[in-house]
């Protein structure tokens, strides 16, 4: 018995030897073939801990450069080929988006910081950052792209928020969001304030985003053009509130608050 356990116990020794000098020639293999593809990094500057870079080559002949969802947005004389992971990415940290002195190349234009496919490979799921600028802020913006390559209404899918049951969440498209479920303000609700200058019968030429003012007001008169019973607006030049009741559209009326109430923000 005593002369079997100290048989196994020499086999697992060095069978287990075996390993771990495999494992650290595998490593070496790895650190020194690969490592203008992998590298390990400083902490700081003072310090005996590392971070991990991964890279890939510039490679102007890649076959995927000559995809649309691929190349757009990127040089390849300057952008490296994209880099797969065959697997799930999971970690229990975070995954983060940073912009540098070159955003260029390094972002689609700078702006995108996610992209996720449908099953067709063209529709996406986009969310950008600091492409545009509304009401003197900076814009994140968060969209799904169809197979529509352009900015007209019909490039737009729907952005599902709330849940996966139809009829029972929230949907966003590019001039259209529709509830299913109620709203509820903590603060107050202003009515679209339209006016003959805010109107245009006719679609504009050319791309939307190049004409985003005009094409704005085309979408008001569509969309009031096209409304059902309870729409609702501000009439900017006859200064009425107006609502669709029965296909038609009526003034509603209005009084002046009763004697004694008032408001501190008049």
């Amino acid at each position: 018995m005593l002369k079997t356990f100290l048989l196994k116990t020499m086999l697992i020794v060095v069978f287990g030897g075996f390993a771990i000098i495999t494992e650290a020639q595998n490593n070496e293999l790895v650190t020194d073939a690969d490592s203008k593809y992998f590298r390990l990094v400083p902490g700081s500057e003072n310090s005996t801990f590392n971070r991990v870079e991964l890279f890939s080559d510039i490679d102007t002949t890649w076959e995927k450069w000559k995809i649309r969802g691929y190349n757009f947005g990127f040089n390849p004389k300057v952008t490296p080929m994209y880099t797969t992971v065959n697997g799930i990415l999971s970690t229990p940290y975070m995954i983060q988006v940073r912009g540098n002195e070159n955003e260029r190349n390094k972002k689609r234009w700078g702006f995108h910081v996610f992209e996720g496919y449908a099953n067709d490979d063209m529709s996406r799921i986009t969310m950008l950052v600091n492409k545009h600028v509304e009401m003197g802020k900076p814009v994140a913006e968060m969209y799904y792209y169809g197979t529509v390559y352009n900015h007209s209404d019909d490039a737009y899918n729907w952005f599902r928020i709330g849940s996966d049951v139809k009829q029972h969440s929230f949907l966003f498209s590019r001039d259209k969001a529709v509830f299913y479920g109620s709203l509820k303000l903590s603060n107050a609700l202003t009515l679209g304030n339209i006016g003959k200058n805010n109107l245009r019968k006719e679609i504009p030429e050319g791309d939307d985003e190049q004409n985003a003012e005009e094409s704005a007001k085309h979408v008001n008169f569509r969309e009031l053009k096209n409304s059902g019973d309870g729409t609702i607006f501000y009439d900017s030049d006859n200064h009425i509130v107006a609502i669709k009741i029965e296909g038609k559209w009526m003034k509603l009326k209005v009084e002046e608050l009763p004697k004694g109430v008032s408001y501190d923000f008049d």
